[in-house]
């Protein structure tokens, strides 16, 4: 009679018998043709119930171990012996302890106290409440209508965009959205990329296999005499990263009618943070002045309301949206219902705005603070602050290279300032001796207590560093 020693903590009964059974046929224990007892006669030796292994009997008829025959009983099917796999647990891996830092000059963070928790919440409940069981069923691909809508109502009152809700495409966040662009654009096309830029756009588009090709800025943005064979151009105009660059009108109708001028160009207008520029309004959008359908606007709410929220959206002209459509309209969307009709009515209520204008007030309190903490350094006449109004970072450029701040950004490493590296960009643009630095990541109250004393002392690294969490590591300059 079988024989196993059944473990009531490892889970259930009948996993143990089918493992112990399916071990012995795969070991040669039990031989091709072997009867094995019947249901009753095991239960009672092994002091289980008669459905534990009935349940366990079923499992191996179905991967094909054992075979049953009606009113004789269960046999032992012939398969190639060999060792039984080891049983498994799920892989535990140790928790690694997450640093409490003082300041957090990383760009994705967001204060607790800065997100709207009961706005947030009274939403939500709503939500519940008004869709119930229909928040169950699928959205369209390309987003819940009542979503676009929203957003497209945004774009027209704060971004002077007129677009129709239909050319719209929601996403869980940037990076899923540029892989999708990349299928609908092609993979032969060469995709432009801004140097210096946000390096993760770079790294996308190499992961994606797609030729990429570093297209270095003037004073102005990025230059149009050296796009070279590019096809596809992404690019910041409206406050560019990391330089703070906005791009004036005269660049931006050249490079629509560079877009204009050849079969199979489009401009992909990333306009990340244009909601945070702390001086004067909005800098137009290039899609609202595009006539031609050449540009595909991107933006998130990741940075504008938290990163915790993962949704993006496209804004595509017709012409490309139809060719989503027929082409990939059979993906899903990948943000759930729930967060769409959520993020909905916190537009079309007037609580975003409401919130992009408390948060501009709280970050431009931030920058201030910094800003005034920076001008107490021992180097404060050595440096010039560039673009602090543009956004949620600013410039830091050195004169010379034996000051002291320029000996300080290479003892911090990058953990107040993460400085240019290399030689190939215009030093009217950004130098080796520029400091980035993100004034909006962290309570207002560390601003004092941990940069003024720090930047007064630049050369005490090893306490630094352990204390301010580096940033703006995805700064990218082409060799």
């Amino acid at each position: 009679m079988l024989t196993y020693t059944l473990d009531r903590e490892a889970g259930p009964l009948y996993e143990a018998l089918y493992r112990g059974i399916r071990g012995d046929i795969l070991e040669g224990r039990l031989m091709p043709g072997e009867k094995l007892p019947s249901k009753r006669a095991l239960a009672d030796h092994l002091k289980i119930s008669k459905v534990t292994v009935e349940t366990a009997y079923a499992q191996l008829v179905a991967e094909g171990y054992i075979r049953s025959q009606e009113k004789v009983g269960y046999f032992v099917e012939a398969v190639e012996q060999g060792q039984a796999p080891a049983y498994r647990r799920a892989l535990e891996l140790p928790e690694v302890p997450r640093p409490v830092w003082e300041a957090d000059f990383t760009a994705n963070n967001l204060p607790a106290e800065a997100f709207p928790f009961s706005v947030w919440a009274k939403l939500q409940r709503e939500v519940l409440l008004d869709y119930g069981a229909e928040l169950l069923g699928p959205v369209p691909p390309g987003g819940a209508y009542v979503l676009r809508q929203a957003i497209a109502d945004y774009l027209y009152g704060f971004r002077s965009m007129t677009v129709s809700p239909d050319q719209i495409l929601v996403g869980a966040g940037t990076d899923f959205l540029y892989n999708l662009l990349i299928q609908l654009l092609g993979r032969d096309k060469c995709y432009g990329v801004e140097d210096p830029g946000y390096g993760k756009i770079r790294q996308v588009y190499e992961a994606a296999g797609v030729p990429c090709l570093p297209v270095p800025l003037d004073g102005d943005g990025i230059r149009i005499d050296r796009l070279g064979g590019a096809q596809v151009l992404h690019l910041s105009p409206s406050h560019h990263f990391p330089t703070g660059i906005v791009t004036p009108i005269g660049r931006r109708q050249a490079l629509l009618e560079w877009a204009e001028g050849g079969e199979g160009r489009y401009l992909i207008e990333d306009d990340y943070d244009s909601e945070f520029r702390l001086a004067g309004r909005p800098i137009p959008t290039l899609q609202s002045i595009d006539r031609a359908g050449k540009v595909i606007y991107l933006n998130s709410f990741t940075k504008s309301i938290t990163p915790a929220i993962r949704i993006s959206y496209l804004v595509l002209p017709p012409e490309l949206m139809e060719e989503f459509r027929r082409r990939l309209g059979f993906y899903a969307c990948t943000v759930p219902s729930f967060e769409q009709y959520t993020l909905a009515r916190f537009l079309s209520r007037g609580y975003f705005e409401k919130h992009i204008n408390r948060m501009k007030k709280y970050y431009r309190g931030q920058r201030d603070r910094l800003i005034a903490a920076l001008s107490h350094a021992s180097f404060s006449r050595q440096v010039e602050i560039l673009e602090q109004d543009a956004g949620l970072h600013f410039l830091l450029r050195a004169f010379g290279q034996t000051s002291a701040f320029s000996h300080g950004l290479h003892d911090l490493e990058g953990a107040l300032f993460r400085h240019s590296t290399g030689d190939q960009i215009k030093h009217d643009v950004v130098t080796a001796a520029d400091g980035l630095i993100n004034g909006g990541g962290f309570g207002g109250n560390q601003v004092f207590g941990v940069a003024q004393p720090h930047v007064g002392a630049v050369g005490e690294a090893g306490q630094t560093q352990k204390r301010i969490k580096p940033g703006w590591h995805g700064v990218h300059q082409h060799p």
